[in-house]
């Protein structure tokens, strides 16, 4: 099994490996790493989940997962709802994850994203996608990216991403709504970098901040984009990553 310079992937709600990490993806396995994804269920080609979604079997899949490509140690990089795959993983399976990048996270939804992940559920599960996209559109990407473009131009972005939702959506956006990891914090005990997206109106920043404060050691940085930063600066957001995994690899 490979022991060294392995990178797992785990993805945000609503999302896949794909969509979220697809631009970065050359970026992280540079090197020779080696860089495997988790697809959430309904999403990627993974079949979509017959009841709720529980961290304790997605941080189980994952590690599944790295044992299906013969991955023995491996760091997570957790974005958004990925992140407390990530942690959950950490904390539950600590001989096998390496470090941690955790961008976008939330331990806990506060009452903003709580209320945003249920009518997120609730539009997904009665296949009003336009709806989810009028949602999300002005939530995940920042007043610098979206301001400078036409009316017509956010239609098209509001299409597209209607047109993009995984039919897993209502699964995800309802463990958004659930999902607490902060009795996991304080028992993370590899290298954590924690990328906050500081123009984020859908996770707010406290959260990101709430969480490296939470984790012994983690590092803070900033990124200065909405919550998409996959789509506003992947340039950025993989240099960021993979400078840390560099990091970890050679200590």
């Amino acid at each position: 099994m490979t022991t060294s310079r392995s990178l797992l992937l785990t993805h945000g709600s609503g999302g896949g490996i794909e969509s979220n990490y697809g631009p970065i993806k050359g970026a992280l396995a540079s090197g020779g790493r080696r860089v495997v994804g988790f697809d959430l269920p309904g999403t990627g080609g993974a079949p979509r989940a017959t009841e709720p979604l529980e961290l304790d079997a997605l941080a189980d899949g994952l590690v599944a997962d790295a044992d299906a490509a013969g991955v023995e140690r491996f760091a997570v990089s957790g974005y958004s709802l990925g992140t407390a795959v990530a942690i959950r993983t950490a904390t539950r399976h600590p001989e096998r994850v390496t470090g941690l990048v955790l961008t976008a996270p939330f331990a806990y939804a506060d009452h903003a994203l709580r209320q945003a992940s249920l009518l997120w559920r609730d539009l997904a599960d009665s296949g009003q996608h336009e709806l989810v996209a009028r949602l999300l559109v002005p939530l995940v990407f920042s007043p610098a990216m979206l301001d400078p473009m036409t009316p017509e131009v956010v239609e098209g972005v509001v299409r597209l991403t209607g047109e993009s939702i995984p039919e897993g959506t209502p699964e995800h956006a309802d463990l958004v709504a659930r999902a607490d990891v902060r009795e996991d914090l304080a028992r993370v005990g590899v290298p954590t970098l924690v990328i906050s997206t500081t123009e984020d109106r859908l996770v707010a920043p406290a959260l990101h901040r709430s969480v490296a404060a939470g984790i012994p050691g983690a590092r803070l940085t900033e990124l200065a984009t909405g919550h998409a930063p996959f789509a506003e600066n992947p340039a950025v957001w993989g240099k960021l990553i993979t400078e840390f995994l560099s990091e970890v690899e050679q200590a």
